[in-house]
């Protein structure tokens, strides 16, 4: 039950920080990714306050013998830098750019009504299955 709570109150803390930053909405984000045209720089804030934030979260979890709400750390996975790795980023960074939303602000967008969200939502969850399947289909042959 901790570990539940935990969760959605991070979770919620992390959406309203989404929002407050502008971070849902697309104009914004897409302004700060366009460099050759009108680049808005305000997400740079955004993005070192996370840096920081996680530079003093991970420091104080290296300390712990372990969580606070679990009985111990999970086990990393080893995991090499591969080609689905490779594509997986290239095609999320691909879709942020031409969108503007990447999957945690998509959400939090709900939340303020954002109705083109939608568009985004569906396309993610089809592109989810769609890996589902070819991963299944590739470890099947």
């Amino acid at each position: 039950m901790k570990t539940d709570l935990s969760a959605l109150v991070a979770g919620l803390l992390f959406g309203m920080g989404l929002m407050l930053s502008g971070m849902t909405n697309p104009g914004e984000v897409l302004g700060f990714l366009d460099w050759s045209g009108v680049w808005s720089p305000d997400l740079i804030g955004v993005l070192g306050s996370a840096v920081l934030v996680s530079l003093i979260g991970f420091q104080f979890a290296r300390r712990m013998d372990k969580p606070w709400f679990e009985a111990e750390f999970p086990a990393l996975p080893r995991k090499s830098i591969d080609r689905p790795l490779l594509m997986g980023a290239m095609l999320f960074g691909v879709g942020w750019g031409l969108a503007g939303y990447c999957p945690g602000p998509a959400l939090a967008g709900l939340a303020l009504g954002n109705e083109e969200v939608l568009v985004f939502l569906g396309a993610m969850l089809c592109g989810g299955l769609l890996q589902q399947a070819w991963s299944r289909n590739r470890n099947d042959g």
